[in-house]
């Protein structure tokens, strides 16, 4: 048997607007066009296959052919999702003769997966 909880969700009784706030805030958000590229990085982290690709490096530096078999996905299907990834800042490659090697942009991808896994372990 499942029993189903919700959540009780309190509205404000009346449509007075505190300004003091508002405004702090307002100076403090993000232009929408920030705002936006935020929302396509998540896009991004939305697919786990990206995600996958993302935690493998998060371990080593690897070619497609590495990821491909660790992921037991074509070197066509890793490319596809690589270029997504480069494309968005959050890996690099390097060229060492007829491989490629890639890894991860920077510490901030891995600083985003750390307290993504945080947070769905809490």
């Amino acid at each position: 048997m499942v029993r189903k909880i919700e959540e009780e969700i309190e509205l404000c009784e009346t449509e007075k607007t505190h300004d003091g706030i508002l405004s702090e805030v307002k100076g403090k958000m993000p232009s929408t066009d920030v705002l936006y590229d935020v929302a396509e990085l998540f896009k991004v982290f939305g697919d786990s296959t990206r995600t996958n690709i993302l935690m493998a490096l998060f371990e080593s530096e690897m070619c497609v052919c590495d990821i491909g078999a660790l992921l037991n996905m074509t070197k066509s299907a890793i490319s596809h999702q690589l270029r997504i990834l480069r494309q968005s800042k959050l890996v690099k490659a390097r060229k060492s003769g007829k491989e490629v090697f890639y890894s991860l942009a920077d510490d901030h991808v891995k600083k985003i997966f750390e307290m993504a896994i945080e947070h769905v372990l809490e």
